[in-house]
């Protein structure tokens, strides 16, 4: 009602009303900070490859949308580092007018940003870490995931292994949050379906060899060998068991993070019958593979990981909710992310819930043989399909504090 009187005042002098829908965003623009991991082991998975994928959806959403925002996209490298990645955040929450963050790989460092964008008021939408307490007790009304967690990782690629008689486990578990909170997801999957752990070793960050580690696992006898695990890690710790012999031995490696970078680096050759669980592969249907073409054009013909589709669909979302809520208020926006239901041409129809959880169908993918693919980038093959009310940990059993009991 003011705002109608408003505007009936305005035209009486001769001004019009158009630019009241954005009057509550600060400085007339939104600011998106995409934050990752832009030259090390995660690089390759986020870094350059999510600025392209963000600012792809904000040219995407204001011509289909004919919104009036003015969106800005800069970026930085956390280097992995919890330290550097808040103090970057502050910066640009504080000084530089920042509205959202989005991707921000490695959970140490994305539970920091967490904590910061809560204080600010501000909007983080995640999609490069892993760690399911980010929608559980670490729960932000400040916070969406969007992507993949380690309880999806778990219940995907975790319970298919045991169900094929992968029954004893051993860990090569990254030592930071991401790779404890897997190892604690994919455990308890373990065990709910008979089976056993028989141990576990923590691997520092961005290790370069992985031999005293391996026949750790070797020497357990252990069915599987599960790679708690992401990205540069993952790759090296793949070919070195090659090297040792570990899978012509009869265990088998159970990669629970592999990204569609990992597989091209390794080769179908080595990566080959790998068990993989993603949110998006780029060659599901029309719209994917159109999307897919076009982000290789700007990525220097690499294709999309699941990060850079998940970086474009969750922009995208977000700039709906401004849109929407007429307001570049953090807690507002991701409010009123939550209330709009999703729709886009990479994930399809999905929904964000109360405890910041995006919604959505999952796929058990199977890596191709050499003879079975028909080119670079052509790896997976689907095993299954895992519906949207499946795919992820129930909303009652996270310990979220924004869930109502």
């Amino acid at each position: 009602m003011k705002q109608k009187l408003l505007c009936t005042l305005l035209a009486g002098i001769g001004l019009g009303c158009a630019g009241l829908a954005q009057a509550q965003v600060s400085g007339n623009a939104v600011k998106i900070g995409v934050l990752n991991d832009m030259s090390g082991l995660y690089a390759d998975i986020g870094g350059p490859g999510s600025v392209v994928a963000a600012k792809m959806a904000v040219e995407d959403y204001l011509k289909a949308s004919k919104s009036s925002l003015k969106v800005e996209v800069v970026s930085a490298d956390h280097q992995n580092k919890p330290d550097v990645g808040s103090s970057i955040a502050r910066k640009w929450y504080d000084s530089d007018g920042v509205d959202v963050i989005v991707d921000v790989p490695t959970s140490s460092v994305a539970l920091a940003i967490n904590q910061v964008t809560r204080e600010k008021g501000k909007a983080f939408v995640n999609t490069g870490a892993a760690s399911s307490d980010l929608t559980g007790k670490d729960c932000s009304p400040n916070t969406v995931h969007w992507l993949y967690d380690t309880w999806m990782l778990a219940n995907g690629t975790g319970s298919a292994v045991v169900k094929s008689g992968g029954d004893t486990w051993f860990f090569l578990t990254a030592d930071y949050a991401f790779g404890h909170a897997l190892e604690r997801d994919t455990s308890e999957v373990v065990k709910a379906a008979g089976g056993k752990v028989l141990g576990s070793v923590r691997v520092p960050l961005a290790t370069q060899d992985f031999s005293s580690f391996l026949l750790q696992a070797q020497s357990s006898k252990a069915k599987i060998i599960g790679l708690a695990n992401a990205g540069g890690d993952t790759i090296n710790s793949i070919k070195q068991a090659a090297e040792f012999g570990i899978t012509k031995g009869g265990q088998k490696l159970a990669g629970l993070l592999v990204f569609l970078p990992d597989v091209h680096g390794l080769g179908l050759d080595k990566a080959q019958g790998l068990n993989i669980t993603e949110a998006f592969y780029w060659d599901m249907n029309d719209g994917t593979r159109a999307w897919a073409k076009r982000f290789a054009a700007a990525n220097g013909g690499k294709y999309p990981s699941s990060d850079h589709a998940g970086v474009y669909a969750g922009v995208t979302h977000y700039l709906k909710a401004v849109d929407a809520a007429k307001t570049d208020d953090g807690t507002k926006v991701v409010a009123k992310m939550k209330e709009l239901p999703t729709d886009d041409p990479l994930f399809g129809k999905g929904a964000v819930r109360a405890d910041g959880r995006k919604i959505h169908p999952v796929y058990l993918f199977e890596v191709k043989k050499p003879s079975e693919s028909k080119g670079p980038y052509d790896y997976y093959k689907t095993v299954q399909t895992i519906p949207a009310d499946k795919a992820f940990r129930p909303i009652d059993q996270g310990n979220c504090p924004l869930v109502k009991k």
